[in-house]
């Protein structure tokens, strides 16, 4: 589902001069254009925006800060699902050792 501008100002609260202000200031925040120029914003940048608002009103944020805030808690997202997969893994190897010993066994 794709949004406008004036959609997202709706149901965010947060102005469409603020939100094309975010654009300049927030690494990674670019909503795409479609073919007249309007922006057209994702499910995913309106949660984006959400974050933006709390970060920002909420927990006294600028701007900038608050973008390399969400940067920082993707960074972490990452390494926690590398955490996850290593985890998986090993525990697929001890469940062949398992497995293996266990046939040794009978």
């Amino acid at each position: 589902m794709t949004y406008t501008i004036g959609e997202v100002e709706e149901l965010t609260g947060v102005k469409a001069h603020i939100l094309r202000y975010w654009e300049e200031v927030v690494p990674g925040f670019i909503p795409h254009k479609d073919l007249t120029g309007r922006r057209i914003y994702s499910q995913h940048e309106v949660e984006l925006i959400f974050r933006l608002k709390y970060l920002i009103n909420e927990k006294k944020f600028t701007a900038e800060g608050a973008g390399n805030q969400i940067i920082e808690e993707a960074k972490q997202v990452q390494q926690n699902a590398e955490v996850i997969k290593e985890i998986q893994e090993c525990r697929e190897l001890l469940s062949e050792i398992f497995i293996t010993l266990k046939k040794k066994q009978d």
